[in-house]
């Protein structure tokens, strides 16, 4: 089935994101949310970045005008229906997750896909949620959406290679790259990063160095184009705090357990860039 209809679950960083890339590529996009609110904001979130790539020569003024028109903004869940394919890129909340897609799967037709942005919860999970397990699997874009390449294509233990073939000739017609993973918590990317990012929080907590000597070391030293603080920052400490937590319970080992700095900033409201304050004020 040809996919010209998109159904984006959450407007937020990730969604809005998401929504921005698929209408850019001349899809059809709904973006649906639960509060008027959060889709004015990706509204204006899509305008600004458009215009960020119209200033750069990326695309013309009329790209910018039609990428527009293709995004549907809406808060009744039902009006994705008809859509060919959904992706959801809510929370990063088990519990959220599991309403939106039993939903999703009580509305869509039975030969639709169903994708989740999920950074580290199990697409198997996701997809026994469901009666078309073989037609789930994750599709994890990273922030900022519309600059980075990489798409993990996540299959879970259901996951047909049909829906596989599908998605990943899907991702490449957004111009992106996707990387095939198997579902495992964390996937890769966040299996090896988030640990990176909780040992350099321990190495503040602990006085070894400053978040800025820590960021230092390893954009000089390592050749990161950002520190893992202020990554951590950019991404959403909260975001952090969840991974590490999904890392640890679903591998059990001690290593992953989340450094107590992190969580008391978090209880703090201290979330980064999006709150004002993390390991940096903004």
């Amino acid at each position: 089935m040809e996919i010209k209809r998109v159904g984006v679950v959450g407007a937020g960083t990730m969604g809005n994101g998401i929504a921005h890339v698929f209408a850019r590529s001349g899809y059809s996009v709904v973006l649906c949310d639960v509060g008027q609110r959060f889709l004015d904001r990706a509204q204006e979130t899509i305008t600004k970045n458009l215009d960020r790539e119209v200033a750069k020569n990326k695309i013309t003024l009329d790209d910018k005008d039609s990428t527009l028109k293709r995004i549907e903004f809406v808060l009744d869940r039902p009006r994705l229906a008809d859509c060919d394919f959904v992706i959801e890129a809510a929370t990063e909340k088990f519990d959220i997750k599991t309403e939106i897609f039993r939903d999703l799967d009580r509305l869509m037709r039975p030969e639709i896909i169903l994708a989740s942005n999920t950074s580290s919860i199990a697409i198997t999970k996701l997809a026994a949620l469901t009666k078309r397990p073989d037609k789930v699997i994750g599709m994890h874009f990273f922030n900022p959406v519309p600059v980075m390449k990489l798409v993990e294509v996540i299959r879970g233990l259901a996951t047909s290679n049909e829906t596989f073939a599908t998605i990943k000739t899907l991702t490449e017609k957004l111009e992106k790259t996707p990387v095939e993973v198997n579902d495992a918590p964390g996937f890769v990317s966040n299996r090896v990063l988030m640990p990176l990012i909780n040992e350099a929080i321990y190495a503040v907590m602990e006085g070894v160095a400053t978040a800025e000597a820590v960021d230092e070391v390893f954009k000089l030293g390592m050749a990161h184009p950002m520190g893992p603080l202020t990554l951590a920052d950019f991404i959403g400490l909260d975001v952090c705090l969840d991974i590490m937590r999904v890392l640890h319970s679903g591998l059990g080992d001690p290593k992953y357990r989340p450094c107590p700095l992190l969580i008391k900033m978090v209880d703090a409201g201290w979330l980064g860039r999006k709150s004002g304050r993390g390991f940096y004020r903004y």
